[in-house]
């Protein structure tokens, strides 16, 4: 449970860490976002060429070279297909300077509406966080006062025109951005559902599945070994039956408990269905595996229920050596199958030990293999 839970929490820390992340909704996302930018630098140089539409003179060459950054802002982030969350800050700042630069520039101020500022209130509200949104937030008044104040006379006039349209462009994208904020929590908490055991609060075989590709990945950049080991309860049927399955339940969060706090950091500790857990890992050899299997077993020797039940393990192991090119997860339950032969060998040794598929010698270098019984250790239970 602690390292499924410390997995869980770098992940979301990499999400909040940009406003929109690499993969193909956040790639859509930031196209969108690229496309609505160039299509509004376009609108406005269209306007370059139309009479009488702009002052002349400096006023001018500032219009051009807002429409100019709109059009560089947005092939930019075409190119790169992904944005990060301070340049959605700066790309929401440069929407509303060069809202300022179209008011200051155009014959017609009221033509410029403060609906215009609508594109970047909505996306800051739903891309960035708080402080960033209050930013723009401010920054929509200041836009807001500069476009009104050449619309209207008197200062009571104004400041009236103003709380009405920047408060209704910051009321809604408030609004909108607390909407965000609960579909996301409410995303994580379906997503902390879909890879959690309702029982144990460990990692479930969903989850097990999706995190083969990251350790197969980082096992072949590091020269390591993946190492599989099953666990599996032992007796447990008979456990359940004398004190029922609510003694049986408090017994599998016991073990739990016990192995999450044994398990290191970068293991995967899933419970993949009844009595049955799996843990894959990293190693540089059958002797660093061994070792952590000996302590995984201790664990689940030493846990207790509040009303004194325990229970014992027999434990499995198998190794791999992942090769370029192999689907991570056929190779993962090619290698947990492997394991589950191990623990049938542990336990018709006597249980509560450790089997390991027994390593061979082959031209030169060890190969794993599985013999019919694989070489077991530990205590008697």
């Amino acid at each position: 449970m602690t390292g499924w839970r410390r997995k869980g929490t770098d992940t979301l820390g990499r999400r909040r860490g940009s406003a929109v992340s690499p993969g193909p909704e956040h790639r859509i996302a930031a196209l969108a976002l690229a496309a609505l930018t160039f299509v509004a630098g376009l609108i406005g140089m269209a306007n370059l060429f139309v009479d009488g539409t702009l002052h002349q003179g400096a006023t001018r060459t500032s219009y051009t070279a807002a429409m100019a950054a709109c059009l560089a802002a947005a092939v930019a982030l075409a190119v790169r297909q992904r944005i990060g969350r301070w340049q959605t800050f700066g790309l929401v700042l440069l929407v509303e300077v060069v809202y300022v630069i179209v008011v200051l520039s155009i014959s017609e101020p009221a033509q410029a509406t403060p609906l215009m500022l609508l594109f970047p209130s909505f996306v800051a509200a739903w891309f960035l966080g708080t402080w960033m949104l209050g930013a723009t937030m401010l920054a929509t008044v200041v836009a807001c006062t500069v476009a009104l104040e050449h619309t209207y006379d008197g200062i009571l006039t104004i400041a009236v025109q103003v709380a009405i349209s920047a408060g209704a462009l910051n009321t809604a994208a408030f609004g909108v951005h607390v909407l965000r904020r609960r579909v996301q929590r409410l995303l994580e908490a379906t997503q902390a559902l879909s890879h959690q055991d309702p029982l144990t609060g460990l990692a479930n075989r969903r989850f097990l599945l999706e995190q083969a590709p990251r350790v197969w990945r980082q096992a072949r950049r590091e020269g390591s070994r993946v190492a599989a080991m099953v666990l599996d309860l032992d007796h447990f049927k008979q456990l359940n039956d004398a004190h029922g399955h609510a003694a049986g339940d408090a017994v599998l969060r016991a073990v739990a408990t016990s192995l999450s706090a044994t398990v290191r950091p970068s293991d995967v500790l899933a419970r993949t269905g009844g009595e049955e857990l799996i843990v894959l890992g990293l190693v540089s050899d059958a002797a660093e595996a061994h070792r952590l299997a000996e302590r995984l077993r201790a664990a689940v020797r030493t846990s207790r229920t509040a009303e004194g039940h325990a229970a014992t393990a027999s434990i499995g192991i198998a190794l791999a050596r992942p090769v370029d090119g192999e689907d991570a997860g056929d190779a993962m339950w090619r290698l947990v199958d492997r394991a589950d032969g191990a623990m049938y060998a542990a336990k018709q040794a006597g249980r509560d030990r450790v089997a390991a598929v027994v390593p061979r010698q082959r031209g030169g270098r060890f190969a794993d293999s599985t013999p019919p019984n694989g070489h077991a250790t530990g205590g008697a239970a």
